[in-house]
């Protein structure tokens, strides 16, 4: 292979900065960038510089723990799951689906610095062979994480920006033309390819799964096979397959940037390519044993062992513990790829959601539209409960449990106060580990100082409830009645100390939903023409890998004769995706992927009326439109994809804008 030049470099860098990259005065340091690259003999002979390099390399990958606060794209906060009543810089992206961000906007100018990223990658995959002390083994790792990253980045710009141009794998020769360094962007289809054939790529190099403590962030051949089941499923997907809305959006060529046809196939691929997750055999759901303080199943719950059915699991601790660092990176068996939820500020959805008692900002509201679809505990809705676990009339519904019947108020670790409103009673496991509601508690127990009100706090929203915002910050409260518990330990309190804890970026299952889906939409047989592998829809394996994300929640499984309809199963499977995916950054893009986000983003976001005082009870448990300006949201055309910078347009004549930005 040829040695790479400094001419080269130089024209790389011409080329990756004038036609790619936003610049920006604090972007890049150009005489910072050649000494680096004057120094890459140096760097690519040992390997400790080239591990250095590589993770360089990842440095310009966001913080996907960041959900809420100092996020790195707007999509969480633009969801119809919850909203934040702030648009100051650390929360940008409330501006979002206010359409006050525009192409002059550097708020989520994440172009410059994908690219950025894809650029270090591909230095280390074209030099890696010049590392002298570096065993085989750990060449192929090594290799297969800049493929893994060059990829990534690939799909996250995707992701924001819709189709994106691919930049060639090596450096322009130093004596083309500015004009034929310009590059258009591939259309939809060819980004997902080539993410998908990196991705593949990397999955054949890197090890099946990390265990060491320096390592365990960093992607394995799991979460490089992930990656490639997401994107299949988007690309499958309505909004990506024959959506003639997008028939005038063309390429300089002519070519539909979106598929104008639809091709049944692509599930197919999505499908097979879930399958190769399942089938490395070292991802389970996270479960935790039941014990004395686990609640009895329902009776039309399975009773048999998981995942056959729930007879041995507690289903509050085996979905809470997964998220609230109870359980360890390490030991868990459900996380395929996660970032460190400490890296950057710290941990930023605690102090969102706690209360003010506890040092929280009190400031994110969750939606009624998402409480509501939580099941009961026996998996009845809430509009056709049973009579074993009814959900309470109108006119119950507000009243207080009191303290009749001990074992609704205790179990599996959670306590439900007797102030609670009879609408929060026997519903399933996984409303108690995501939802705060009034009346909730936030044991906060890590506080162990004299102080009085830090911890064990009980949380009202009512007008003069005990989470009531100050004079100075009128803003910080839970509009809704309804915030996030998903990401809190019982010990999290930012008067003493969080526990540590893990963020799952793609988990198992997520994959699980993936096939089910992909197997539902699939008309016949699909053959996949490399491996020779094929696949059809089959009733009884959507049951399978359906079921064990209701058993793990508890609830009853499906019946076969709910998979043979493609409707219905169309329905649950997109509820299932709206509970067990709970503000995880997914709702926007599952929205937009089926062609829902106008009809949902546009709905008015409903909550309690925290506008009554806590001696109108009834008054504040009446579902009503949330007065907030941030909450009074509309989603048109043009937000399902992210405009790109006009100064990146300016340096690329052959770059097109998204449509309607």
């Amino acid at each position: 292979m040829k040695k790479i030049t400094k001419n080269k470099i130089l024209t790389g860098l011409i080329v990756l900065i004038g036609c790619l990259y936003l610049v920006s005065c604090s972007y890049l340091d150009v005489s910072e960038y050649i000494d680096d690259m004057t120094s890459a003999d140096s760097v690519f002979v040992r390997k400790a510089l080239l591990d250095k390099y590589i993770k360089g390399a990842a440095s310009y990958l966001p913080n996907e723990s960041k959900l809420y606060t100092v996020t790195s794209d707007p999509y969480q906060i633009s969801s119809d799951e919850n909203f934040v009543p702030w648009d100051d810089g650390r929360h940008a992206g409330t501006r979002f689906l206010q359409n006050e961000l525009n192409t002059f906007t550097y708020d989520f100018a994440n172009w410059g610095e994908y690219y950025k990223g894809i650029r270090k990658a591909n230095i280390v995959i074209a030099r890696i062979h010049e590392c002298l002390d570096i065993s085989e083994v750990d060449r192929r790792d090594y290799a297969g994480k800049a493929y893994f990253l060059r990829a990534y980045y690939y799909y996250l710009l995707l992701r924001q920006y819709g189709p994106i141009p691919i930049v060639p794998d090596v450096a322009f020769d130093s004596d083309e033309t500015i004009g034929n360094m310009a590059i258009a962007r591939s259309t939809y289809d060819e980004c997902c390819d080539y993410i998908c054939s990196n991705m593949q790529t990397a999955s054949e190099m890197l090890v099946s799964k990390r265990s060491a403590s320096s390592e365990i962030y960093q992607p394995s051949k799991g979460a490089a096979l992930a990656v490639i089941s997401r994107v299949r499923l988007e690309q499958a997907s309505p909004w990506f397959n024959g959506n003639q809305a997008y028939s005038d959006w063309k390429t300089e060529d002519s070519q539909f940037f979106i598929s104008q046809e639809y091709d049944n196939s692509k599930w197919g691929q999505a499908a097979l390519a879930a399958k190769n997750v399942i089938d490395m055999g070292i991802y389970a759901l996270h479960t935790i044993q039941r014990n004395s303080n686990t609640p009895p199943l329902p009776g039309n719950v399975s009773a048999l062992a998981f995942p056959d059915g729930a007879g041995n699991i507690d289903p509050l601790r085996s979905y809470s513990e997964l998220f609230n660092g109870e359980t360890s990176i390490y030991s868990n068996t459900e996380v395929i790829y996660a970032c460190d939820a400490w890296r950057g500020y710290g941990e930023s959805v605690n102090w969102l959601v706690m209360p003010q008692q506890m040092g929280g900002a009190n400031g994110l509201s969750l939606s009624q539209s998402l409480i509501d679809d939580y099941y009961m505990v026996d998996g009845r809705d809430i509009t056709n409960s049973s009579v074993e676990y009814p959900y309470p009339s109108q006119s119950e519904e507000y009243q207080p449990i009191g303290t009749t019947t001990d074992a609704l108020l205790n179990f599996s670790g959670y306590e439900i106060r007797p102030q609670t409103a009879k609408m929060y009673i026997n519903r399933e496991a996984r409303f108690y580990a995501t939802i705060g509601y009034c009346h909730s508690l936030w044991p906060g127990t890590s506080y162990l100082g004299n102080e009085q009100g830090y911890r064990n706090i009980e949380a009202t929203y009512y007008k003069d409830g005990n989470c009531v915002p100050t004079a100075n910050f009128p803003d910080d409260r839970c509009w809704s009645g309804y915030t996030l518990k998903k990401y809190t330990n019982p010990e999290d309190n930012l008067k003493g100390v969080n526990r540590e804890k893990a963020h799952p970026i793609i988990r198992y299952a997520e994959i699980l939903l993936n096939y089910v889906e992909a197997l539902n939409e699939l008309e016949g047989v699909y053959t996949d023409m490399e491996s020779g592998l094929t696949i059809s829809r089959d009733a009884k394996e959507i049951c399978k890998y359906f079921n064990q994300i209701r058993y793990r929640a508890g609830l009853p499984g499906i019946k076969e004769s709910d998979a043979a309809d493609v409707a219905e199963m169309r329905e649950l499977i997109k509820r299932e995706r709206k509970i067990e995916l709970a503000c995880e950054h997914l709702r926007f893009f599952d929205l937009r992927r089926w062609g829902d986000a106008s009809e949902e983003l546009n709905k008015p976001f409903m909550g309690m009326n925290v506008e009554a005082k806590t001696n109108q009870r009834q008054l504040f448990y009446t579902r009503t439109p949330v007065n907030q300006k941030y909450a009074r949201r509309s989603f048109i055309f043009k937000m399902n994809f992210f405009p790109i910078h006009r100064a990146t347009l300016d340096k690329n004549p052959k770059l097109i804008q998204n449509p309607g930005w």
